[in-house]
């Protein structure tokens, strides 16, 4: 619970304009942050434009945080995602932003405690996922890389739209049981 204390703390001082919370929250929480864009935007550059604009709105929104609706941590993957699937869908070419993939590359650690829990939390993630079903780790991934709605996925999936809203609840609900939200702090 301690590293979510710290957090509230961070954004509190954000919003008395104190740059250093920025800073603070900035190296512990860009290894968990750059890997998600990256994978949705299939782009060092424009992940990169993308957490720019992540911390840019964490710096002037921070009082938007509601802490009853999940950790900072949480808040902040939210915020990433939203940030990535808006460059995302305004880029020119899809074609040329999926050219440009490298799964291997990373963005230099900045803090090693913070890329150890990062690789923590990352690796709790996985093994969640991979307790689930397929179709229901399928649609989750589809949803939260995509950012196709669950209509578009049973398109995709040729699936009834019933099916894959029972797929994400029950892949959701299997997550939430795996991944208490105190292991997020």
């Amino acid at each position: 619970m301690k590293g979510q204390t710290d957090d509230l703390r961070c954004l509190l001082r954000l919003e008395a304009g104190d740059a250093q919370a920025l800073a603070e929250l900035y190296d512990r929480y860009t290894p968990l942050l750059y890997p998600v864009a990256r994978r949705i935007l299939r782009s060092t550059a424009d992940a990169e434009d993308a957490l720019q604009d992540v911390w840019l709105q964490v710096w002037k929104r921070s009082a938007t945080y509601d802490p009853r609706r999940g950790s900072v941590a949480a808040w902040l993957l939210t915020v990433t995602r939203s940030r990535a699937l808006d460059r995302y869908r305004s880029l020119a070419s899809r074609r040329n932003a999926e050219s440009k993939v490298d799964p291997t590359e990373s963005v230099p650690p900045a803090n090693p405690s913070a890329v150890a829990a990062s690789a923590q939390v990352g690796e709790r993630v996985r093994s969640a996922l991979s307790t689930l079903q397929p179709q229901q780790r399928q649609v989750l991934e589809i949803a939260y890389f995509e950012g196709l709605s669950q209509s578009e996925i049973a398109e995709r999936l040729s699936a009834p739209l019933g099916t894959v809203k029972s797929w994400t609840r029950q892949g959701l609900t299997r997550l939430k049981e795996l991944l208490p939200r105190e292991e997020w702090a």
